[in-house]
């Protein structure tokens, strides 16, 4: 079968790309390499450049592949940034995900997967579960699920089945540790490597539960061949949380460096964000985890073996009242 993947030089699209492969399908790429490397795309796959937003290259690839099954993965998944990039935010966002939707009626795909957020759910009482009714805090958050309601209201007029998961946390090699505004555990392992104070917002009391690759790439990719889960909306991510002051001492350990902290001023952002997977369990199997302390130190050996990168700056702020500071584009 040939599979589109949108977003496949990312963290996780790459990590997808991977699986299908091995599961024997065709698989092109579609990025634009704003968050991603083309060295994270799998050799097999055909890689081509360009950007969700642009309808006429989506209709163009789409037309030309005739593919089976869609994968979209691309976004810019900056929920605390998503309040002061607005416009950014739904046009990469939404209308992207709308572009990737209208090209797969128009060409007859089979069934569209999609990667949503636990942003989608603000704050729910925990843990979040896929029966409650979404109350999205942030921008970020607001767009996926504005993409979740297009494709049910499309699969009930044109029959596009769709699967949808709300991963959350995830993290592991290929992370773009270099941006500093998404990604904590990435954001942590560049600031150590930087010689730098890894930054807290708040008290570090904040938890979540974090979620090594291993564990969500091969349950987005071996969906589709999983028909209870068409139509169907999943949680997908650990049932540990963990606060963000213990995670800063965990991931110094396995970056073989005492913690040093820097506690920055509290920022919007929900305090608590854990998700229920039973659904998930019920239909994939899958009853077990990598360890935060382990996963945390198989990243940690990949981002010493690459180094630090150079810290992404977002230049086209478009709400500057109540920016934290650390965000701006003269901080690093």
């Amino acid at each position: 079968m040939k599979c589109f993947v949108s977003g496949g030089a990312g963290f996780i699209g790459s990590h997808v790309t991977d699986e299908l492969i091995a599961l024997g399908h065709q698989v092109v790429v579609l990025d634009d390499l704003s968050g991603g490397f083309q060295e994270n795309v799998n050799p097999r796959a055909e890689f081509v450049k360009g950007s969700v937003n642009d309808h006429g290259v989506v209709n163009e690839l789409f037309r030309a592949q005739s593919f089976d099954y869609v994968f979209h993965l691309a976004a810019y998944a900056a929920e605390g940034l998503s309040h002061f990039i607005k416009k950014f935010n739904y046009e990469n966002n939404l209308i992207g995900s709308v572009n990737l939707i209208n090209a797969a009626v128009n060409y007859n795909v089979k069934c569209f997967v999609f990667t949503s957020s636990i942003a989608v759910y603000g704050k729910n009482q925990l843990p979040m579960h896929e029966n409650m009714i979404p109350q999205p805090e942030d921008s970020y958050g607001i767009a996926k699920y504005a993409v979740e309601q297009e494709l049910r209201v499309t699969r009930q007029l044109f029959g596009l089945d769709y699967i949808i998961f709300r991963p959350h946390n995830v993290y592991g090699e290929r992370q773009h540790i270099g941006d500093k505004y998404r990604n904590v555990l990435g954001i942590f392992m560049n600031q150590i490597m930087k010689g730098q104070p890894m930054t807290i917002y708040g008290d570090g009391l904040q938890q979540r539960a974090f979620t090594y690759i291993s564990d969500v790439a091969p349950i987005i990719a071996k969906s589709i061949h999983e028909p209870r889960a068409y139509n169907q909306l999943f949680n997908l991510g650990s049932d540990q949380p963990t606060t963000v002051q213990e995670l800063a001492h965990v991931v110094a350990d396995a970056m073989g460096v005492k913690p040093q902290i820097q506690h920055l001023p509290v920022r919007q952002e929900v305090k608590h964000a854990y998700s229920d997977h039973t659904r998930a369990k019920d239909i994939f199997g899958q009853d077990s985890f990598v360890s935060l302390a382990e996963g945390i130190r198989r990243m940690a050996a990949w981002a010493k073996k690459v180094g630090s990168r150079e810290t992404q700056h977002f230049d086209n702020i478009e709400i500057e009242k109540n920016l934290p500071d650390v965000w701006r584009r003269y901080k690093s």
